[in-house]
């Protein structure tokens, strides 16, 4: 090769390079420019924006109040259930009876106890408090509250 297409080539290869690059810095540059508003108004597009945190503001001031009151109710909302299933009377219902507690984060609750016999099933609540029965509990209601709470 001579000398002249030596150099050409060399020339035509730096051309080829300072094209990528400059092909790179445009499509930099069109990144940037496609944030710019079609109007080409920067200030009614930043107004936009400022309008729409505003709203954004308002209707989380309006929440705040209502997430306040959940966060005080929240330990009265029944979360914890458990059932325990026995027999009653004996060997008489193969275990159907049943002792139910649904309680709250402080560990108040109703405990609902069917008794299920060959004849007949009766049906109580009793009410608990803290954990233990204001009224005196079985075995296993006492068993179902703290199953319920984790204890």
């Amino acid at each position: 090769m001579t000398t002249e297409v030596i150099a050409a080539l060399s020339i035509a290869g730096i051309a080829a390079l300072i094209g990528i690059a400059l092909a790179v810095q445009v499509a930099a540059l069109r990144k940037k420019l496609s944030s710019v508003p079609p109007d080409g108004d920067l200030f009614a597009a930043l107004r936009r924006i400022d309008d729409d945190l505003a709203t954004v503001e308002a209707a989380l001031a309006n929440l705040q109040p209502v997430v306040e009151g959940l966060d005080r109710r929240m330990p009265g909302a029944l979360r914890h259930t458990s059932v325990v299933s026995y027999d009653a009377y004996g060997n008489q219902a193969g275990a159907q009876s049943r002792s139910i507690a649904i309680v709250n984060e402080r560990g108040d609750c109703l405990v609902i106890s069917l008794m299920v016999g060959r004849q007949e099933t009766r049906f109580f609540t009793k009410m608990v408090k803290r954990g233990r029965g204001i009224e005196m509990l079985s075995p296993e209601e006492q068993t179902a509250v703290d199953t319920a709470l984790g204890t």
